[in-house]
């Protein structure tokens, strides 16, 4: 009962309000609060009065502007890094080791025939032989349908504003009208011409030529089979001629040209052409600048020919099933030829086999999701890894591969290895030492930063999954990568992984594949993409490396090293090894002192909150109860608000009310006039007949309101019913 009558004066309390106004709470809070400033606002003289309540005006500003600054920068999330030294047993590093060669040439020799002999042909033609070296008329001919697909083509600058396109294979080259070359040209088969025809460079013409018009000619001219000019002949260099010709016209002679011509005089390029189509659909891509093809420019032709002989072995190496691949690359006996681990030997069968698309057949030491990492007892050569490999380089494939050794990585053991960006390079005939230090990376996730614990919450699916690895950035790039290549394209590319359902691209079954996967790798925008959905890790192991080396095996010991290693691998007395192709590789930690590198907070709330009270105390000297008391204010003054605004509104519906009724309200007497009450008779004993009505009965009067008001005595008349003693 008590708590019933609680809460009924609670509610009246909150419908009566504080019970004053906004001029008498504001007055009291300065009276009262422990804040310095507002209450020598109520207390001084009008002056002062001024001057503290402008002082109390900015130095509020202040703090709230600093608590707006602390608020942001802890929001913000920053984070410090500490770096802490430890010393504990090592988990020996996961060594991945591959040939820089993908594939043994001997075995895939077959499949990269036809691709060979244009390459070779189409090097004879950009280095300019002397006639009768050319073996291209003894040779089979060429399948200049597999040229076509991904040709390599000459740009001659020499005018910027309108460069000239070579086809290196285009055997009947006819020009009617001016005809201009700048560089050096080389034609096999007819050429005919009719008009003036300008050469400024090296010309050789193998076959007839005929010229109708004025020719001249500005270097070496070389001529083999049968030539006639009409016209007028003008040479300025060496003109050699193998066979008949004929001149109607004045033929003039200059000087030999220095052969020592400069860089800025041969302004041609190599490039790659790669048609979105077809060439046979896409006739008008004869131009730079065509947006159904484009041209891949090279400062050296080195690098056009390894672009080129890659892009053409990819098309021809995807449609080999994976066992092939795997069997024409480099087998694990014949590559590792001896393995110690610490005290204890090993030997290829202590290593994991995985097929690397850049590398072929890779073999990885100490790795695997299931298995238990090795440990490593002492730091020091003594106690890691020591590897005999050969990577017979004299079975390279010639074009594919202008680098020779082997590319190794040191990895996790759960992570798959990327060689191509983390790998190393040991060369042929050295000793390389690796000395090994870890550094162990903690970063702080959500919200202090985009990094994730496994790779669930990205979008991206990870191709990489089914080699049974872990999340890692890079897996997330390229799979990213070959997401889009399946999408834009319409296939993947060979060097990447593919999802069930999708085959890797070719020229056959898919013929703009190149131009494709070109624009698409020069993409900023698709980068980006892939660049804002991939995360990194939040806990990584990175192995830092000190790397020496010295020649192995010495001019003195390689004669029974050779002899024993060769007996051991092919049980032949004869030497099959050599410097060229041995590599020795130590792996081992320098020392048992792990660095470890973790993020932590910058700001807490713990900061933020001493920080606030800081600010508070030293600007206005607050505290936590006066932001209870200004609090309270703030709760009185809406209070009031609410009230207020329910007084208005029941005015309002008040003044609507009066608004209907215009007149004053009637008084109680003549309400009571106007309803008055009709008096009783008793009826008579004799029945009354059915038809006859009783009279009306009388009203009752209404009462004198007046005989109830108390009068003064003396107004009383001597008849007053009032008793007077």
């Amino acid at each position: 009962m008590n708590l019933k009558k609680y809460f009924i004066r609670a509610l009246h309390r909150l419908q009566k309000g504080p019970g004053y106004t906004y001029k008498e709470l504001l007055v009291w809070y300065c009276d009262n609060t422990n804040t310095h400033g507002p209450k020598r606002i109520i207390k001084e003289g009008p002056k002062k009065k001024l001057i503290w309540f402008f002082l109390t005006l900015l130095f509020a500003s202040l703090v709230f502007w600093q608590w707006g600054i602390l608020i942001n920068t802890y929001l913000s999330y920053n984070v410090t890094s500490s770096l802490s030294i430890g010393f504990k047993t090592m988990k020996f590093p996961a060594v991945t080791v591959c040939n820089a060669n993908p594939f043994k040439y001997s075995e895939v020799k077959h499949l990269l025939k036809e691709l060979d002999r244009l390459i070779e042909a189409a090097l004879e033609r950009i280095l300019q032989p002397t006639p009768g070296n050319s073996s291209e008329n003894t040779s089979p001919p060429l399948d200049l349908g597999l040229w076509h697909q991904i040709p390599l083509v000459l740009i001659d600058e020499h005018d910027k504003d309108n460069p000239v396109i070579l086809d290196i294979f285009e055997n009947n080259q006819t020009a009617g009208g001016n005809q201009t070359a700048a560089g050096n040209q080389t034609a096999a088969g007819n050429q005919n011409s009719a008009g003036n025809q300008t050469a400024a460079g090296n010309q050789t013409a193998a076959g007839n030529q005929n010229s109708a018009g004025n020719q001249t000619a500005a270097g070496n001219q070389t001529s083999a089979g049968n030539q006639t000019t009409a016209g007028n002949q003008t040479a300025a260099g060496n003109q050699t001629s193998a066979g008949n010709q004929n001149s109607v016209g004045n033929q003039t002679a200059a000087p030999p040209a220095p052969a020592n011509a400069t860089s800025e005089e041969k302004k041609y390029k190599l490039a790659v052409k790669l048609h979105r189509d077809l060439p046979a659909v896409c006739p008008q891509c004869s131009h730079q600048g065509s947006d159904n093809c484009t041209y891949r420019n090279f400062t050296s032709a080195a690098q056009a020919v390894t672009e080129w002989y890659i892009l053409q072995s990819t098309s021809i190496l995807s449609k080999v099933p994976l066992q092939e691949r795997i069997r024409m690359g480099y087998q694990a006996e014949d590559m590792i030829l001896a393995c110690l681990y610490g005290a204890e030997p090993c030997n290829y069968k202590n290593f994991t086999q995985i097929y690397h698309p850049d590398h072929g057949n890779c073999y990885i030491f100490n790795w695997g999701m299931d298995e238990e990492a090795l440990n490593s007892s002492n730091p020091g050569a003594e106690f890691g890894l020591k590897l005999i490999l050969d990577i017979s380089q004299q079975d390279y494939i010639p074009y594919l591969s202008s680098a020779a050794g082997a590319r190794l990585m040191l990895h996790q053991q759960k992570s798959f290895p990327f060689l191509k960006d983390q790998g190393i390079y040991a060369m042929a005939g050295t000793e390389t030492s690796i000395g090994v230090l870890v550094d162990e990376l903690e970063r702080m996730g959500y919200p202090y930063s985009d990094c994730t614990m496994n790779g669930s919450d990205v979008p991206v699916k990870n191709l990489y999954s089914q080699y049974n690895t872990s999340y890692s950035i890079q897996a997330c790039l390229r799979s990213c990568f070959q997401n889009h290549m399946i999408e834009i394209c319409g296939c993947g590319h060979y060097m990447f992984p593919l999802p069930e359902g999708v085959n890797y691209c070719n020229n056959e079954d898919n013929p703009g594949w190149a131009y494709c996967y070109s624009s698409l790798r020069s993409s900023i925008r698709h980068r980006q993409i892939c660049i804002d959905s991939c995360k990194e890790t939040c806990n990584d192991t990175q192995y830092k490396m000190t790397i020496s080396m010295a020649d192995w095996p010495s001019e003195a010991s390689e004669d029974w090293i050779f002899h024993i290693l060769s007996y051991e691998r092919d049980m032949s007395t004869n030497v099959t090894l050599d410097r060229n192709g041995i590599i020795k590789l130590n792996i081992y930690f320098q020392e048992y002192n792990y660095r470890t590198i973790s993020e932590s907070a910058a700001t807490t709330i713990v900061w933020l909150l001493s920080s606030l009270g800081g600010q508070f105390g030293f600007w206005m000297g607050g505290s936590v109860l006066c932001l209870i008391e200004f609090g309270e204010i703030i709760i009185d003054s809406l209070w009031i608000t609410i009230i207020n605004v329910i007084s208005w509104c029941k005015g309002l519906k008040q003044k609507r009310v009066q608004a209907r009724y215009p007149d004053a309200p009637p008084t109680v007497s003549e309400l009571v006039e106007a309803h008055t009450n009709l008096g009783f008779q008793h009826e008579d004993t004799g029945a009354l007949p059915r038809d006859e009505v009783l009279p009306p009965e009388p009203g009752t009067p209404p009462p004198n309101y007046d005989s109830l008001r108390v009068q003064p005595l003396d107004v009383l008349g001597p008849d007053s019913d009032t008793e007077t003693e």
